[in-house]
C-alpha cells in the first residue's frame, strides 16, 4: 500500500484532468487569430463576415465563466472592427455531456459581465456582443438558440410584453449535427472539430484512422492534438494505435512515440512483474510517470526523462503529479 491507499486504479484520477485538457485544447486551437479568424468565417451569417475586418481581429483577455461551470464550459473573447463600429464576437465552448437547456441565460449574464468591464474601460456606446457556442456533446442541440423563447407568453399578452423582453439570439455550432471532416474548410479547424467531435463519442480510434488519410505537416499544433486524443480516452491500446496508422509511416512514427511518452507502456509492464500487489503498483507507476510528462508537456515544461523518474517512489511521483496538476489548475483559470 502506498500513501494509505489500496486501489491503484488511474480512472477516477484522470476526470480532472479530462476536463483541463478540454479547455486546453479549446483554448490552444482557437486562441490563435489565424484560426479564430476562419471558424468565424466558416460559421457566422455572410453578412457579418463579409462586413467585418478580419485583420483587426484581437484576443481580449480573461474569463467570464463562472468557477462552477469550469467543468462544463470554457470562454474566448475577440475584439474585431465592423463597417458599423467595433464588436465582440465571445466564443463559447460547451463540453458537458448534456445539453444546456438554459445557455441562453447564462449567455445573458456572460454579456452582461462583458459590457460591465467594457463600461470601466471603454465607457459607451457599447460593441455589440455576438455569441457562438460550439457544443461538443453527442446528443443533438435541441433548445432554441433565442433567449425571448425561455418565456411562455402567448395570446395578447405576447404582443404587450414582447417589447419588453429582451431579444437576441446564439450562433450554434453542433458537433453532434456538423461533420467537420467533409465539411469544415480550414485544415487545422478540420483536425480539430473531428479531433473534439470523436473524442466526446470515444471514438479516437477512428479519429486516427480519418487522420492517416489526411496530408498533414507534423507540427507543434499536431503534436497537441495527439496530446489530447491519447488524454481523451485512458483506454486506448497503443497497439491498436500503431495498426490502424500503419497506412502512414510518418504519422504513425510520430503518434507513437507521443503514445509511449503518455501512458509509458513499456516502463509500467518491466515494472509489472511479480505478485499480484507489485503488478498493481507497477502498473501505478507507469501511468503515473505517463500522466506526469504528458502535464508537462500541455504545460510546456521540460519533460521528464525516464531515467529521472526511475528510481521515485509511487508516493513521491503521485506528490509531483498532483502538485503540477494543482499548479496548472491555478494558471489556467487565473483570469
Amino acid at each position: 500500500m502506498a500513501g494509505g491507499r489500496e486501489d491503484y486504479s488511474m480512472e477516477d484520477s484522470d476526470l480532472n484532468l479530462a476536463a483541463h485538457s478540454n479547455d486546453a485544447y479549446f483554448k490552444d486551437v482557437f486562441s490563435d487569430c489565424r484560426r479564430a479568424t476562419a471558424f468565424f468565417n466558416e460559421h457566422l451569417p455572410e453578412a457579418v463576415v463579409t462586413q467585418t475586418d478580419w485583420a483587426s481581429l484581437e484576443l481580449m483577455p480573461g474569463s467570464f465563466v463562472k468557477q462552477s461551470l469550469h467543468q462544463s464550459h470554457c470562454d474566448l473573447l475577440f475584439s474585431v472592427m465592423t463597417q458599423g463600429g467595433p464588436a465582440l464576437l465571445y466564443l463559447v465552448f460547451e463540453h458537458q455531456t448534456t445539453v444546456d437547456e438554459e445557455m441562453p441565460l447564462r449567455l445573458l449574464g456572460y454579456i452582461l459581465e462583458i459590457l460591465r468591464a467594457h463600461a470601466r474601460t471603454g465607457g459607451r456606446p457599447f460593441p455589440a456582443v455576438l455569441s457562438v457556442v460550439l457544443h461538443q456533446g453527442a446528443d443533438h442541440w435541441m433548445p432554441s438558440a433565442c433567449f425571448e423563447d425561455l418565456f411562455a407568453l402567448s395570446g395578447p399578452m405576447a404582443e404587450a410584453l414582447g417589447p419588453y423582453v429582451p431579444k437576441f439570439r446564439h450562433v450554434l455550432v453542433d458537433l453532434s449535427r456538423f461533420n467537420p471532416a467533409d465539411e469544415e474548410k480550414d485544415r487545422e479547424n478540420r483536425v480539430a472539430l473531428q479531433l473534439m467531435k470523436m473524442a466526446r463519442l470515444k471514438q479516437v480510434l477512428d479519429f486516427f484512422a480519418w487522420l492517416a488519410t489526411q496530408t498533414l505537416p507534423l507540427d507543434a499544433f499536431l503534436r497537441r492534438s495527439l496530446v489530447y486524443a491519447l488524454h481523451s480516452d485512458a483506454r486506448l491500446d497503443v497497439e491498436k494505435i500503431y495498426h490502424t496508422l500503419r497506412s502512414n509511416a510518418k504519422l504513425k512514427e510520430y503518434t507513437m512515440s507521443t503514445a509511449e511518452m503518455l501512458i509509458a507502456k513499456g516502463e509500467a509492464r518491466g515494472e509489472a512483474r511479480g505478485e499480484a500487489r507489485g503488478k498493481a503498483e507497477g502498473e501505478a507507476r507507469g501511468v503515473l510517470k505517463g500522466k506526469l510528462q504528458m502535464l508537462q508537456q500541455f504545460m510546456r515544461l521540460p519533460v521528464a526523462g525516464d531515467d529521472d523518474l526511475k528510481g521515485l517512489e509511487l508516493d513521491e511521483l503521485q506528490r509531483r503529479y498532483e502538485e503540477l496538476e494543482r499548479r496548472y489548475a491555478e494558471e489556467f483559470r487565473k483570469p
